[in-house]
């Protein structure tokens, strides 16, 4: 990165990371307990389908879901500005945090899989957005970016059984 004059976007390389770092410690300091976890006997009651095929939830793998895409708008929004602000050319699938795709994931609820999808559609409008600097897929309020709930809704549509 430094080579090629990106530095917008090696800085952001870096606070992606200790944010990362920092989402894995609250999550490690929570002392997760599998016998007191609702998830486990709650019904699945939401379904989604991607790739054609369907899969099925209950409301804590559908609140993870659109956590992801909600970080990974963040996440793209982050990287878009760094791309254009050192004048790079639009390329959000080879940026580290789309191919990675794991911020917020924890290992529960859902598949890593059908995670990394959601947050790869999330960081894909975000950076659009940063890297052309509009707000068509989300807005900026209070120091933060945040994807429509329209889009969330376009992008992870559940039916409820």
């Amino acid at each position: 990165m430094e080579r090629s004059r990106r530095n917008a976007q090696y800085r952001y390389q870096q606070d992606y990371w200790r944010r990362w770092q920092a989402e894995q410690a609250r999550w490690n300091a929570r002392r997760y307990n599998y016998y007191n976890d609702p998830f486990y006997y709650t019904p699945y009651n939401y379904r989604y389908s991607y790739g054609g095929s369907w899969y099925s939830t209950n409301s804590y793998g559908a609140q993870m879901l659109e956590q992801a895409i909600r970080d990974g708008y963040r996440e793209g929004w982050y990287a878009g500005q760094a791309d254009r602000a050192d004048r790079w050319r639009f390329d959000y699938s080879n940026n580290y945090s789309y191919i990675d795709g794991s911020y917020g994931y924890y290992g529960q609820y859902v598949s890593y899989n059908d995670y990394r999808y959601y947050f790869r559609q999330g960081f894909e409008r975000g950076y659009r957005d940063g890297y052309y600097g509009r707000y068509q897929y989300g807005s900026y309020r209070n120091g933060e970016s945040m994807i429509l709930p329209a889009i969330l809704g376009m992008i992870l549509a559940f039916s409820i059984h």
